[in-house]
């Protein structure tokens, strides 16, 4: 058997080119024509897989698992035993622990070519892996289903013991360009009345509070550099999607522009949730071409179960029993215009 090791691949219908990694099933690029047919890469990242190995990508583009987000002092109690996971943001357990599915090499099971360009990545983690119970075995598709929409299926089903799962996607925009300074120009609406607010510690108090009359409403499209200082620190809050249209059995997210190009976003999940974050730790990193990335350089819209949902009995259960299976879609769909 040939030793596996980090490649990326390409997905490309002639529209959309992506570019994605087996290490920690990982988009390293998107290219997106603008209205006049300029092309840019609006993903943030590195030129060479070398940087992703190392460890100085803050989640640029990964997976994040087997739990996204943060859990409290990385303790969680399930079936009566106490877990303890890696303390890898202080005082919490952040995405994972310290080598989480984002640091850890995926089997490519499937490739397909053609109008509707696929690529299947498979892990298994195993029982203890970062102190989390059971063996897990995790697929993820990425797959070009129109000209210009990137859908991703993830898919994780515990073997023999119940346990936490929460994945998310962890790719920063920025739908000028990568290399194009900041994102407070751009504009975003997340089709949610509510967010959970947090501690000092990032940690949410467990209350759901309306975000009417507060700086987190964007239940219109705001501009980014309009609110966020009204913000401490920046957007980095989980929003309740809890309103808007459907298609496809899954929740419109939100709509991200970019004035300058007029190039749009539009994220669809089947979550409950969608950690909004405005890049606010990213802080001279180099990156693609060599560009500096310095702080709100990309956004993410991570859509996930909430945030210490684990210790949290009034959110919605992220635990998974045996036998069954954790589902999560989502479609980041692109237009230019309006």
């Amino acid at each position: 058997m040939t030793e596996k090791k980090a490649e990326v691949f390409e997905l490309n219908n002639g529209t959309l080119v992506v570019k994605i990694s087996n290490w920690g099933a990982t988009i390293t690029s998107l290219l997106l024509p603008d209205v006049h047919g300029n092309v840019a890469d609006v993903v943030l990242g590195f030129d060479s897989l070398d940087s992703y190995l190392k460890g100085n990508a803050p989640y640029f583009g990964c997976i994040v698992g087997r739990v996204a987000n943060r859990i409290k002092e990385g303790k969680f109690t399930l079936k009566g035993v106490e877990y303890s996971l890696p303390i890898n943001n202080p005082p919490n357990s952040l995405h994972g622990g310290n080598k989480g599915f984002d640091k850890v090499l995926w089997d490519v099971a499937e490739r397909k070519d053609g109008e509707t360009p696929s690529i299947t990545f498979k892990y298994h983690s195993p029982d203890g892996e970062e102190g989390y119970p059971g063996d897990v075995n995790v697929t993820a598709t990425y797959s070009l289903t129109s000209s210009m929409t990137l859908r991703l299926d993830m898919e994780a089903v515990p073997k023999n013991k119940a346990t936490p799962i929460n994945l998310a996607q962890h790719t920063y925009w920025n739908l000028a360009g990568h290399n194009s300074g900041d994102i407070l120009n751009h504009s975003v609406q997340i089709l949610a009345n509510h967010i959970t607010p947090v501690d000092q510690n990032s940690i949410p108090t467990g209350e759901i509070m309306p975000v009417k009359d507060t700086p987190f409403d964007l239940t219109t499209a705001k501009k980014i550099g309009s609110t966020i200082g009204h913000v401490p620190g920046g957007y980095d809050h989980n929003y309740i999607l809890d309103f808007g249209e459907e298609k496809l059995g899954l929740k419109h997210v939100a709509r991200v522009r970019d004035p300058t190009s007029t190039r749009v976003l539009n994220v669809w999940a089947d979550v409950p949730g969608v950690q909004f974050y405005s890049a606010n730790y990213v802080d001279g990193v180099v990156g693609k071409g060599g560009a500096i990335y310095g702080k709100h350089a990309g956004l993410c819209l991570e859509t996930q179960g909430f945030p210490n949902a684990i210790n949290q009995p009034n959110f919605p259960s992220v635990v998974v029993e045996p036998g069954e299976k954790y589902r999560h879609t989502m479609l980041f769909e692109f237009s230019l215009g309006e």
